[in-house]
């Protein structure tokens, strides 16, 4: 439970990191090659709709600043999908958290992600994809990770989790919990 409200949180916004200033690069290299090379037009609307748009998302989410991931007095949140932020951001209080799970995503890329095993009972999360087919999709695609720990995380991607702060964090507000990797 919470121990101290007043002591300063970690928290972490969205911004630019490496891997965002790269994507956002090679949409804008793949949206110009597009609208300048001889293509169909219905490859060149594809394209650009596809790369423009991913990219200008992209950059639009690192200018926000909003908040991508907190641990404070009253539990963790995680940061929402850009599109849909306020629909898709959750406060998880400290009484449904038995542990923070950093874990990769099995790609090439090793994506990097954080989140919460919730205790059993917890209610749900705001957001879609929390029913059944959700638990059976991330359950396939990410099998070194229970499905409800998967879809009690966030990927670090416009954003850096500083691992010494968090841990500080979580003893300082949730004295007992751990932070685990799940890798």
């Amino acid at each position: 439970m919470t121990t101290e409200k007043a002591a300063p949180s970690y928290e972490v916004r969205y911004g630019w990191d490496l891997r965002t200033t790269a994507i956002v690069a090679a949409a804008a290299v793949f949206t110009a090659g597009l609208a300048a090379l001889d293509v169909s037009v219905v490859l060149r609307v594809l394209g650009i709709a596809l790369f423009g748009g991913g990219g200008l998302l992209m950059a639009v989410n690192a200018l926000s600043r909003k908040v991508a991931f907190r641990v404070d007095g009253e539990g963790i949140l995680l940061g929402g999908s850009p599109a849909r932020y306020a629909a898709t951001t959750a406060q998880v209080p400290w009484e449904d958290i038995a542990a923070v799970v950093l874990w990769r995503q099995g790609t090439a890329a090793g994506m990097p992600w954080v989140g919460v095993a919730r205790r059993p009972g917890a209610g749900p999360l705001p957001g879609p994809g929390q029913g059944e087919a959700a638990h059976a999709v991330v359950g396939a695609l990410v099998s070194h990770v229970p499905a409800d720990v998967t879809l009690a995380s966030r990927a670090m991607t416009g954003w850096r989790l500083d691992r010494d702060r968090l841990t500080a964090a979580v003893a300082r507000f949730a004295p007992g919990t751990p932070v685990v990797d799940a890798d």
